[in-house]
């Protein structure tokens, strides 16, 4: 039996109005298209990465530090996705 790989990586919020709705959203989206069960944290505490709500309680401003955590089949390409998307968000 074999165990489900295990990725997690840090990214920067880099949007000037940090992780609002919209962008929120567009994370769950993508982290919808992934096989992986996807996490998200700050400061040790984590939440469910495909939750708008979950992830607007993290308060994410502009230069905050989040963790992408994956476990799955396409961790790999879950997180990193997943974080090119939080440090690339525009400022809509």
């Amino acid at each position: 039996m074999s165990e489900m790989p295990l990725v997690e990586r840090e990214f920067t919020v880099r949007s000037e109005f940090g992780l609002h709705a919209r962008p929120a959203g567009r994370f769950v989206t993508l982290a919808g298209r992934f096989s992986s069960e996807i996490s998200l944290g700050r400061d040790g505490e984590w939440v469910n990465g495909c939750s708008v709500l979950s992830i607007l309680s993290l308060a994410a401003g502009q230069g905050v530090t989040l963790r992408v955590r994956a476990e799955g089949e396409d961790a790999q390409e879950a997180v990193e996705q997943l974080g090119a998307l939080l440090e690339t968000f525009d400022s809509v």
